[in-house]
């Protein structure tokens, strides 16, 4: 196989568990070319992947159908001869655009009624492959077969040259000591550790002569306002501030990143950076940060991990009650305090 395609998932944390799948696909077929069909948000990182060549836009939002649109992108897709399509998503839909280009192996996990439109079909066994970065993998090997452990650990691209263009580009010159929090999470509320909590730690650790850089999108700017009202002095607010290939250069120049269960956590993890990461309604046992340099948090209440966006009892108790102390004891694994 010379030329392969892959449907990209529509988040970005989603997205970087795949990488580890696309090296085995190049180990499997050498000389692959192995493009990506990716919402514009998540095509950063993929172009911080060294196994993808070109990303191609797709412009269909959830729930959207546009069937005439979707034919018309199928049709470009044709043209471009790909000899097999993995889709990595479990909706029908994303696999409709690849049936259409008429790609003639088509590969993916069962589900929503797609035997038509995949013909190279995985079943999931939820329970051999517990994480996410496991079920991707196995895609690459042949249905039914085991899956080949151990996983590696995703890996995105930031060298010394893309870092340093980041800089220049928005002016700025690293301080000594860096901690980056990541206060956001797409998917709800009740995946953010509270803004006071973010708040104290970035005071105690400012105190020790630390900056701290808050990331996130222009829908965490609000959050990383607050936070950067709380402790006056100590904060910048790079929310909704910088691309996502930037966001990615700046982490790995962090000596420490204190964050949610989000995309930019799996940013963090695949740029080798230590990391804090703080979960509340969801479960490191799908999603943990693949990192060997990675403390988790979490206080494995009876109510969780619920995988609601919002906390069903209306307390949050999952966060609100993971103390700045405790989160502060796990930063000091990685960075000690200053002398």
């Amino acid at each position: 196989m010379k030329k392969a395609l892959i449907v990209a998932p529509s988040w970005i944390g989603d997205t970087i568990m795949a990488q580890p799948l696309f090296a085995r696909l190049h180990a499997r077929y050498p000389g692959l070319r192995l493009d990506a069909l990716a919402p514009r948000w998540v095509a950063p990182v993929l172009q911080r992947m060294d196994e993808i060549g070109e990303v191609i836009d797709n412009p269909f939002g959830h729930g959207q159908l546009q069937l005439a649109a979707r034919w018309r992108l199928a049709r470009t897709l044709t043209m471009r001869g790909y000899e097999a399509v993995w889709v990595l998503p479990n909706s029908l839909k994303s696999a409709l655009i690849p049936f259409l280009a008429g790609i003639p192996t088509r590969i993916g996990f069962k589900g929503e009624a797609r035997y038509g439109l995949l013909n190279v079909r995985h079943h999931l066994d939820e329970n051999a492959l517990p994480l996410m970065v496991e079920r991707f993998a196995q895609l690459a090997q042949t249905p039914g077969e085991p899956l080949l452990r151990p996983v590696s650990h995703p890996i995105l691209r930031s060298t010394a040259a893309t870092r340093q263009k980041t800089l220049d580009e928005l002016g700025m010159t690293p301080p000594a000591r860096i901690v980056a929090f990541c206060p956001g999470a797409e998917y709800g509320p009740a995946k953010r550790w509270p803004a006071t909590h973010f708040a104290e730690l970035a005071r105690r650790l400012a105190g020790e002569g630390c900056a701290i850089w808050l990331f996130g999108s222009p829908k965490d700017h609000a959050v990383a306002e607050e936070i950067a009202r709380l402790a006056p002095g100590c904060c910048t607010n790079l929310c909704g501030s910088t691309r996502l290939d930037q966001a990615v250069d700046l982490l790995a120049l962090a000596d420490l990143v204190v964050c949610n269960d989000s995309g930019l956590m799996h940013v963090a993890a695949a740029v080798d950076r230590p990391i804090v990461a703080l979960y509340g309604s969801s479960s490191p046992g799908f999603t943990p940060p693949l990192s060997e340099r990675a403390s988790i948090l979490s206080l494995q209440l009876d109510c969780s991990p619920c995988f609601k966006r919002e906390c069903p009892l209306g307390h949050l108790d999952c966060l609100n009650q993971l103390t700045p102390a405790s989160v502060l004891a796990a930063c000091r694994q990685w960075m000690p305090p200053c002398p």
